[in-house]
Formats: C-alpha cells, sequence, structure tokens
C-alpha cells in the first residue's frame, strides 16, 4: 500500500459499493482500498439471479467485475468474510473470523436481507429468500427433486422467481396479500394485464391471500391461509420483503432507524463512515431500487474524493423492469386520485397500456406496460414538474397530424450528464456520452462491452441509441460497420484474412494483435476465433476448451433441471440389439429418467447428472453423436432399396458412410444430412444442410434446408450417377461451408448470402476447385480420429451393423 494514500474499506462487495467504488476509481488515486465480501463470489448483478435460475445465463454471466478487475485496480478483496463491527477507537474494521483492517474512510454497503415472515413453520427445510447466489442455487437443487413450489409475495422478486422456477419444470403459484401483483409501482389495469401474461406463462396465481402457517414436519409440505384454505407446496420462496442489514452499523454505535441514517453527502453518525444502497436510511426513506443507490453512489465518490458535487435530496423512484419477457415502467404518482387529470391509452391487441398522471396540469406521474419507448422522456418531464401542452399531448401519445409518425422521441439533449440511463448498471448519459466522443465507439454494441449500458434487461437501449444519434449527428448514418461482435469492428473475413496474413495462431494472439476493444473477447467471439483457427491451421491449431461453449465442454447438452442428455451416434439411424442393451443397462444404472427417439433417428438419454458424464460414456464404449456441437449432427435415413419395395438406392448403407467419413469435423454451426432411397422423401430431405434423393439414374443432392426457427426448403444443386461424385460433391459443399460460412450461421442462411449460383459454380461447375476443397477437407479429417478408417478396418462389425453392405465398393 502507498504510504501517503489513505486506506478506505468497503464493507460489502455488491452493486452499490462497487458501483461507488468505480466513481472513485475515476476521480482520484488517493486510497488504498479494500473490499470485504460476505458472499464467496466477486461482485454480480443481483438483478440478473432469474435469468440464472431459468437457465439463459450462468453465474459467470452476470459477474460485474471479475477478480482480475480488482487486481488490474489494486484493490484487495476478501471474498468469503462477514464484518462484525468497525472500532471507531482503533481505526479498524473487524471481521468475525478476527481479521482486522485498518481504514481512514469507510464505506458500509451490506444490502438486504430477504424478510421471512414469522410464522409457523417458516424455518422449516425447504423454504427460501431470494436475494443471492446461494439462494438461487437452492432453487436450482430444489426443482430437480420437487414439483409443486409457491411464491410467497407478487412483487417483482417473486414473479421473477416464479418464472424462473415455472422453466424450471415445476408447478408454480404465485401467493399475494394484495389484490393487485406489483401494487407499489403498478395501478390496477397495468397489474391485471400483467397477471394475464404470467397465467399464458405458466404461473398460477392466489391474491388477495395471508399465509398463516407453513406445514409439513421437518420440511414444508403446503401453506394454510386465513379462510383455513391449505395449498399444496414441497418448496416455498418467500418474497415478501426486505430488510436493510444495519448489523454492522448497529452492533458500532452508528444511528440507525429501519436503515443507518444519514445526511445528503451519504456521511453515517461517525466519522469517516459513509453508508450507500439498500441498507441506507435518507431523509426518512430506504431505497429498494438500483437507480438510487447508484445516484447515492455517485454523490458519495465525488464527496469522499474532495470533488465539489450537489447534496443528495432523495431520488423520484421509477421502475423500468423486463419480468418474463413483459416489459413494464412506472414513475411518480402512478395510482391516480379525484385530484388528478389522468390520460390513458389500452391496446388489447398490441397488449399495450400507458398512463400519464396530471395534478393541476402538471406531469407528476407515469405508468407503462407492454411499450416503455417512452420511459425515459417521461421520467424527465416529471422530474422537471413539466405542464403539459397540446403538442406534448400529441408527441406522447401520437396524436399529431402524422397519425403519431411525428413523434419526437427521446430528448436527449435535454438530458443532465449525471443522469442514469442504464439502471441496471448505473451507467450515466455523460459515462455514453464521453465513451463515443473520447474513444471513438459508434454501435450500441460497443457501448455495452465498454460501459455496460444495455447488458442486462436491455430496457435502455433505445434510449442508448438515441444518445448515440445525438453525439455522432450526420456521422451516425456513416457509422464503423458493426464487427461479429461488440469487442472488433472486424468482419469474419477480415478476421480470417488477418490470420493468415499475420500467422496468428491463437485466440489470445488474435485479440491482442488486432486490437479488441475487450481484451478477454467475449462469448460471441472466443469460440468463432478458435473455430476460424482450427478451420485454417486443422493440423496444428490446439484446441481452446475455454472458448467453447458449455455443452461443448461438458460433451452432453445441459438441460433446464441441470442435468444433461447423452446421445451416443447412431450411423445412418442403425444400431445393433448389444448397442441397445448397452444403453439400456446404462440408462438403468445411473438413473436416467427418460430416453427418446430424436428426429435424428437416435437415442436421447434425458437426465444425466454432471457427475455421472464421464462413467456413462466410458460404460457405453460407444462415439458420441455430438448432438451438442457445431458439426456433423445426425444423417437420417429411410430404410431405402434394402428393405422398401420403392427404393431405389441404399440410404442407409450411403447414410452410414457419409456419418462415419465426415463425423468430429468442425463446422460453423451444427449440420444435418439426410438421404432417401426414393423421391418419396421420407427422411425429409427438403429441410437439411445437406438433402440427398436417390432415382433409378443415381442422387439428387439439395442444399441449404432447414427445419428450425427459421425454416426453409433446400435448393436442388445438381444430380450425379455414382456415390463416389456424391461423397466427393458432399464433402465439397461441406468444405466450401467450413471456409466461408459466418461462425453460427446456418445454411440455410448462407446460401442466400453467398448465392445458389455461385456455390453450383464453385461445387458443380469447377472440378479442379471441388478436387481441391475435397483435399482441404481429407487433410482436415486426418487430424482428428478417423471413425470410418476404423469402419472399414472393422469388416464384421461393418456387416452386422449394415446387413452386409461392402463397404468398399461404395467408394
Amino acid at each position: 500500500m502507498g504510504k501517503d494514500r489513505e486506506k478506505l474499506v468497503v464493507i460489502g462487495n455488491g452493486m452499490a459499493g462497487i458501483s461507488a467504488v468505480e466513481q472513485i476509481l475515476k476521480l482520484t488515486t488517493k486510497f488504498d482500498i479494500t473490499v470485504i465480501g460476505s458472499e464467496p463470489h466477486p461482485n454480480y448483478n443481483r438483478i440478473m439471479l432469474s435469468y440464472v435460475l431459468e437457465g439463459s445465463k450462468t453465474i459467470d454471466d452476470i459477474v460485474l467485475n471479475d477478480l482480475g478487475w480488482y487486481k488490474d485496480n489494486g484493490i484487495t478483496l476478501h471474498m468469503g468474510r462477514a464484518v462484525a463491527k468497525i472500532d471507531e477507537l482503533n481505526k479498524e474494521v473487524i471481521t468475525i473470523d478476527g481479521l482486522k483492517v485498518p481504514f481512514d474512510k469507510v464505506i458500509i454497503a451490506t444490502g438486504s436481507n430477504s424478510f421471512i415472515l414469522p410464522i409457523p413453520g417458516s424455518d422449516k427445510e425447504g423454504v427460501v429468500g431470494f436475494r443471492d447466489i446461494a439462494d438461487c442455487n437452492q432453487m436450482l437443487d430444489a426443482a430437480k427433486c420437487y414439483k409443486k413450489a409457491a411464491v410467497i409475495g407478487g412483487g417483482l422478486l417473486g414473479l421473477e422467481a416464479a418464472k424462473g422456477l415455472v422453466q424450471l419444470g415445476m408447478d408454480v403459484t404465485v401467493v399475494h396479500l394484495m389484490e393487485d401483483l406489483m401494487e407499489r409501482q403498478l395501478d390496477h389495469q397495468a397489474a391485471s394485464m400483467l397477471k394475464a401474461e404470467l397465467e399464458r406463462q405458466g404461473i398460477k396465481f392466489k391474491m388477495g391471500a395471508q399465509t398463516v402457517e407453513l406445514l409439513g414436519d421437518a420440511r414444508v409440505s403446503g401453506l394454510r391461509f386465513a379462510d383455513d384454505t391449505v395449498l399444496d407446496a414441497e418448496f416455498v420462496v418467500m418474497t415478501v420483503g426486505i430488510k436493510p442489514n444495519i448489523t454492522v452499523a448497529k452492533d458500532s454505535g452508528i444511528e440507525v432507524n429501519r436503515g443507518i441514517v444519514v445526511n445528503d453527502y451519504l456521511q453515517t453518525s461517525m466519522e469517516g463512515v459513509y453508508s450507500v444502497g439498500e441498507c441506507t436510511e435518507h431523509r426518512g426513506t430506504c431505497y429498494g431500487l438500483v437507480a438510487p443507490l447508484f445516484e447515492q453512489g455517485m454523490i458519495l465518490a465525488k464527496h469522499i474524493s474532495g470533488v465539489e458535487t450537489v447534496p443528495y435530496e432523495g431520488s423520484i423512484v421509477s421502475t423500468k423492469l423486463k419480468i418474463s419477457g413483459v416489459d413494464v415502467f412506472s414513475t411518480g404518482e402512478f395510482i391516480d386520485g379525484p385530484e388528478h387529470t389522468v390520460i390513458a391509452n389500452k391496446d388489447d391487441w398490441k397488449r399495450t397500456y400507458k398512463k400519464i398522471i396530471l395534478k393541476d396540469n402538471v406531469m407528476v406521474g407515469a405508468v407503462l406496460f407492454g411499450d416503455i419507448t417512452d420511459s425515459a422522456q417521461l421520467q424527465k418531464l416529471i422530474k422537471l414538474k413539466t405542464v403539459m401542452t397540446d403538442d406534448l399531448y400529441a408527441s406522447l401519445m401520437g396524436t399529431g397530424c402524422c397519425g403519431g409518425e411525428g413523434k419526437k422521441g427521446i430528448s436527449v439533449d435535454t438530458m443532465s450528464n449525471d443522469e442514469i440511463v442504464c439502471g441496471c448498471n448505473g451507467v450515466t448519459k455523460g459515462t455514453i456520452v464521453d465513451v463515443i466522443t473520447n474513444q471513438g465507439l459508434t454501435t450500441v454494441d460497443e457501448i455495452k462491452a465498454c460501459t455496460g449500458a444495455t447488458r442486462s434487461c436491455g430496457g435502455c437501449k433505445p434510449v442508448v441509441e438515441q444518445i448515440l444519434q445525438y453525439v455522432l449527428g450526420d456521422e451516425f448514418k456513416t457509422a464503423a460497420k458493426q464487427g461479429i461482435c461488440g469487442c472488433t469492428t472486424l468482419s469474419r473475413d477480415e478476421i480470417v484474412a488477418e490470420i493468415k496474413d499475420k500467422g496468428l495462431q491463437t485466440t489470445k494472439e488474435v485479440m491482442n494483435v488486432l486490437g479488441w476493444s475487450q481484451t478477454e473477447g467475449c462469448s460471441k467471439c472466443r469460440p468463432a476465433i478458435n473455430y476460424y483457427l482450427g478451420m485454417i491451421y486443422p493440423d496444428t491449431h490446439e484446441d481452446e476448451k475455454q472458448s467453447r461453449f458449455v455443452n461443448e465442454r461438458m460433451n452432453a447438452n445441459i438441460q433446464k433441471d441441470g442435468t444433461y442428455t447423452v446421445v451416443p451416434r447412431m450411423y445412418g439411424g442403425v444400431t445393433t440389439p448389444e448397442d441397445l442393451k448397452k444403453i439400456a443397462d446404462v440408462s438403468l444404472k445411473y438413473d436416467v429418467k427418460v430416453v427418446k427417439v430424436t428426429g435424428g433417428q437416435r437415442l436421447d438419454l434425458i437426465g444425466v447428472k454432471k457427475e455421472d458424464l464421464p462413467k456413462v460414456w466410458e460404460e457405453l464404449d460407444m462415439p458420441s453423436g455430438y448432438a451438442y456441437a457445431k458439426s456433423l449432427r445426425t444423417v437420417k435415413t429411410c430404410v431405402g432399396s434394402q428393405f422398401c419395395r420403392f427404393g431405389t438406392q441404399d440410404s442407409m448403407g450411403m447414410g452410414a458412410i457419409l456419418e462415419r467419413k465426415f463425423e468430429r469435423l468442425d463446422f460453423p454451426a451444427k449440420f444435418k444430412l439426410a438421404v432417401n432411397g426414393c423421391p418419396r422423401n421420407c427422411a425429409e430431405s427438403c429441410t437439411k444442410d445437406i438433402g440427398i434423393v436417390g432415382n433409378d439414374g443415381g442422387w439428387e443432392i439439395f442444399v441449404g434446408g432447414n427445419g428450425g426457427i427459421k425454416a426453409r426448403l433446400a435448393d436442388s444443386l445438381c444430380k450425379v450417377k455414382t456415390d463416389e461424385e456424391l461423397i466427393e460433391i458432399c464433402g465439397a459443399i461441406m468444405q466450401f461451408y467450413r471456409e466461408t460460412g459466418n461462425y453460427l450461421e446456418r445454411t440455410s442462411e448462407w446460401v442466400e448470402r453467398i448465392g445458389l449460383d455461385h456455390i453450383k459454380a464453385v461445387i458443380v461447375d469447377d472440378i479442379e476447385g471441388r478436387k481441391a476443397l475435397m483435399e482441404r477437407i481429407e487433410f482436415a479429417l486426418k487430424q482428428v480420429e478417423d471413425p470410418w478408417k476404423k469402419a472399414l478396418r472393422d469388416k464384421e462389425q461393418t456387416g452386422k451393423l449394415f446387413n452386409g453392405l461392402e463397404m468398399s465398393n461404395q467408394l
């Protein structure tokens, strides 16, 4: 630590405390900073816990400041340690386990705790709050074992918990004391629309119900209500409110009320000690939303750093949230009374609702549901106590002469630089303007990567776009092009060219040499670069497992309950009784929940525990079907000429040949084939990346089909007479796609982007070029274990699998 620097200790490693630290780091270097957090995690976005719960994000995805950030900024971090008290006399912060940290200044940012109803049974097993990662993990574990859940509390946290548990497959009922959901943020109309939408998503509700007892023995089994009715539940989440965590302050002799009492500069009653966030009480008010804590943090940071600042005078509470995909917003007075004039517009077709409340013709509050585009403008207008006019009414309600097209949009030019744009991450307008002006950022993705704005719920994206347009002016339309992600402006083709030209060998090297704005990259670019390197250098590139998606690292697909699915390879959809018996034995031994026949004619073992994956694969002793990979997934076949009276070609044999030959090779995206023995198309070749249809004269080849979200019928590429031509053209198509496809771009998009005529010219018309493509894919195949050659050597097994088919003759 620097000898002349003041020692700043931050008690709490959450969003409020670390946001204040981030602001301090921008203003001064006079502090040696120590952060003490009770959780065994770096700073993470608590708002995003519901996304972790539903499975769309991991814990790593919601970390705001990783361990490298603390190190880079010279911050000493103590994780998993709770503070007992602040010793004012000896100027030390003392942890429960005896660590003593000297201080000159302290920031208390201990947040809040879940309020657990003081009713009989609330201490039973299976009753949790929803405030941190530990609670989230308990909920994930419960969903694996139990089916019926109750969430007590119909506020934001309760609804997020309910949605997450529904996504995990549980039967969930939200129990709420009031008749309206989120009654502290929404009026009756918006609350009713929200309830209807959540019911469509599978959540059940019991409104106006007071829980008086939790039933069960050691573990909860149900809820009893004041009217003596009962609801069965094996798991209960309490989200009825929060309590400011004032224990440290109280035990240190600092003045507390409901929260830790502070003045307008966030100072407590103890000299040199500040408080910020949910644990704080300012002018009799404790705030439970993120925007006020960021406003507090900015003023605290300036004051503690010796920078002139206006005092904190409280926050106009506004709520801008995305609940289960539904956008809601409210600010100021949202419940109208006799003294108010109400402007409202409800659209049942689009499921949107807008209400603006006036008092003496001054805007004092608003509620939005479904479409929150005007949220920033309304918040500003209400904060400034704006008088409603005919022009303003036309702008806000879309009733001008242009039928709404003349709406003025968000007035970002009148926003102050200190105004928070991204409430989830505390990013101000000034921060966004600064990175656009001084760092030359030109896209929303670049701003997201640099500042965190739009990184969480995405509700602030329209405002960020408006600020971008406002700052760039006429340059906005001609701003720098978007790269493969927000970390770079380089396109796929430019990156590949630079890798080849400069001889770059690793993902780190690519990002460093090519000037990535995020030195570690992101989840979009890391897997893409790893793929491009493997495609360019199939013989020398060492696959970077840390750059692959989690399913590829685990060799299985993770499911919403935390278990995995295992899919063994079945070449052409054909297997043996011996392999079927192995699958059955393994499924019984490892308690597989379901064995499903997939659309690709394989068996999917659903519900394998993570710790059992290595043993399951070992005992199956079968090749992986790569159901999780960006590679050849399946080759679907009909029974063809071996069995079908209509079959003209041996589709099962050819399907097995193609699958054995090209399996395990990486592609830009998942890749599927189908082989039909006749034009009746029983194997559905028309919706596959490569579809093959047999006829009396040979084979017809189709490309670019997709049966997924963006369904597309495949295009006819050519007809061939021999099996040798078929295999060569399929290999050339695959390699051309590998070399020119954007990462995660399916062939259905690739064909439309490249053009079918161009593909024909390269694959069908240019015979020498086709052979060169085939040579390159053969070279790549030699770098991986080659089951094709193994199959050729194993004549006996080949005969069993394919009824005597002579594979060598098919070559």
